[in-house]
């Protein structure tokens, strides 16, 4: 959702702008739409599901999503999406902000540059020829984000201290998805 406010925020020529006076991006918040189809992150009846994951909305993800009026707003919108329960959720305050009563935290962590190397992979796929940013430079990204992330004003990312913590630098997606079931199923049969 955030990258989604990103994305819009980059196409309306608006980043500039709001480095300076952050209250037009409540303009921005009133006139979007961010819905879900399946898997799929709809932006205003566009699917941006790839558009969102650019390294260009990577960059300014961490800016816009320190602005209260983008916090308190998407913080309501992921509120009302999880009242029916049984939702997943990923984000850097879901777990201490959104749902801190939510039955399973999970903090995912990595190294920095294995994370990194992930991202130019992921990149190098979807690059069409395109330059891509090299790993040590999307480490040094990576670091800036999280650091930015962990100093914000507004809802900074920190681990509940009820949430498990999950170290993926060296499982596999897979081993990934079974740990997590594995946590859920846990929860489901308590």
């Amino acid at each position: 959702m955030y990258r989604s406010v990103t994305l819009r925020v980059l196409r309306s020529g608006m980043l500039e702008a709001l480095h300076r006076d952050d209250t037009r991006v409540s303009e921005l918040l009133q006139t979007m739409e961010i819905g879900f189809c399946g898997d799929r992150v709809m932006l205003d009846g566009e699917d941006v599901s790839e558009a969102i994951r650019e390294n260009a909305v990577s960059r300014e993800v961490s800016f816009i999503s320190s602005l209260k009026p983008v916090r308190d707003r998407l913080r309501h919108l992921q509120q009302q999406l999880g009242q029916s329960r049984g939702v997943v959720m990923d984000g850097r305050d879901i777990g201490t902000v959104v749902f801190p009563d939510a039955e399973l935290k999970i903090f995912l962590v990595a190294d920095p540059h294995e994370r990194a190397r992930r991202r130019h992979a992921e990149l190098s796929l979807k690059s069409a020829g395109e330059s891509v940013p090299s790993v040590e430079e999307l480490e040094e990204e990576i670091r800036k984000r999280d650091r930015d992330d962990e100093e914000r004003t507004h809802a900074p990312l920190r681990r509940h201290p009820e949430a498990v913590i999950v170290d993926t630098s060296k499982t596999t997606i897979e081993e990934q998805v079974s740990l997590v079931y594995d946590l859920a199923r846990q929860i489901v049969e308590a």
